[in-house]
């Protein structure tokens, strides 16, 4: 197997996409079919198993995966020190994060990353903060700037940068939403309640509820906690965003925090990497600078 194909046969192992892994590579889907048939018939063994309607890895094909995710790692990281061996470091990095995060949390790492390494230049990704730990995962994306779940699998390498308590945050114009919010206990059988389709804010979230007996009245969920706060914003409902988000959002004079007698658990926001990668030097050099400013 060339460094070709370990890559194609790394990303679909993760994406479990032949569509995704082709456009990733610039492929078509059937050449990374062709792809991943080659080496099944070079190892002897079956990689994965598919169907119309899924594809999955075999046992076989994890341990190929381990081996040609080491393998990969080993290459680049050779690739980049004999490429910088004796000069200032140079390259590439790809960075994920949500729209807040890069201002808020990113800012202070790139002033100082760039002045330590200005001939590295930075890809810039902003999403849901909740794909980031999938993406790089995944191989898409070198770092990226999360919230640490609870559970964070063994292969990622986390380093906290802050903490961000959740706040949850209803309108500050006058509507029925304001009007719900306005007594002593808050009637949440009968709150329109606006939640983040999935991460880790909503599953503490979903944790505090539980905590408490609540059986919230879902009005929406939606991606990222940017729209969390504009549709509360527009008297649609209450939500729970990270005090990151409020503190820079543009439409923070349009909402206000309601107390809550049990504070739910703060956000660890901080960087994330593969821990295989650590040892490349772009992204060992960006570790050690946030580390430094954290």
């Amino acid at each position: 197997m060339n460094t070709k194909e370990l890559e194609i046969f790394s990303h679909l192992a993760r994406t479990l996409h032949f569509a995704k892994t082709g456009e990733a590579m610039h492929l078509s889907a059937s050449a990374v079919s062709r792809t991943i048939q080659r080496i099944e018939e070079e190892l002897g063994v079956v990689l994965f198993e598919r169907d119309n309607r899924r594809v999955m890895l075999t046992p076989a094909g994890r341990e190929v995966l381990r081996y040609s995710e080491q393998a990969l790692a080993n290459w680049q990281g050779l690739l980049q020190r004999l490429n910088q061996s004796g000069r200032e470091l140079s390259g590439e990095l790809s960075l994920y994060c949500s729209v807040t995060a890069a201002y808020a949390v990113l800012g202070a790492v790139l002033e100082t990353f760039r002045n330590r390494y200005p001939r590295i230049e930075l890809k810039l990704h902003t999403g849901d903060q909740a794909d980031s730990l999938e993406r790089v995962a995944a191989g898409e994306e070198d770092i990226a700037i999360t919230a640490r779940p609870e559970h964070l699998h063994q292969r990622l390498a986390f380093q906290v940068l802050t903490h961000s308590p959740l706040r949850l945050i209803a309108p500050a114009v006058n509507c029925a939403v304001s009007e719900l919010v306005s007594g002593p206990e808050l009637p949440w059988d009968k709150l329109p309640v606006i939640m983040s389709e999935r991460g880790v804010a909503r599953v503490e979230l979903e944790r505090w509820f539980r905590l408490h007996g609540i059986r919230p009245n879902i009005y929406a969920q939606v991606s990222g906690h940017e729209a969390i706060a504009s549709m509360v914003a527009l008297g649609l409902g209450v939500g729970v965003v990270p005090e990151l988000v409020l503190a820079n959002s543009p439409i923070v004079d349009k909402l206000r925090v309601l107390p809550l007698a049990d504070e739910m658990n703060p956000l660890a926001v901080g960087v994330c990497t593969l821990k295989q990668r650590l040892d490349n030097p772009l992204i060992s050099a960006f570790w050690q600078v946030a580390a430094s400013v954290s």
